[in-house]
């Protein structure tokens, strides 16, 4: 069975590529919009995703606190979460990890390194 992966960006355009990208490695993915419709998608899901790659800069709710909540969520809180932005300074790389994402990626990345991340973060499995 594949992974599942939940996707959320307020870019159509970045949510499409990255959705082919996954799907094309065989990935079952999951979309959202912004960071409410993701909690609200986790929160209804039968089935949590094996992983989530999210958007830091969106309106309303930004990645950051989305990640926030997720870790302060006793049923959602060992997803991995990659997070995507176009701030690459290594303060924003830490303000990231800090609020609790798993890694982090810099807009424009290459669909490669977006591939070996999300294996990667797959295959060490749920956070303990």
């Amino acid at each position: 069975m594949p992974a599942r992966i939940l996707v959320v960006d307020d870019d159509a355009s970045i949510l499409r590529l990255v959705r082919l990208n996954l799907e094309m490695e065989g990935y079952d993915v999951l979309e959202a919009s912004d960071g409410k419709q993701a909690l609200d998608a986790l929160a209804k899901s039968k089935k949590l995703p094996d992983l989530m790659v999210c958007d830091v800069m969106m309106p309303g709710m930004d990645g950051l606190e989305v990640v926030r909540r997720i870790r302060k969520d006793d049923q959602l809180a060992a997803l991995p979460v990659l997070l995507l932005s176009a701030k690459a300074q290594d303060r924003d790389v830490q303000h990231g990890k800090s609020a609790g994402a798993d890694d982090y990626l810099t807009k424009p990345f290459d669909p490669d390194d977006l591939l070996e991340t999300v294996a990667r973060l797959l295959k060490a499995g749920p956070r303990k």
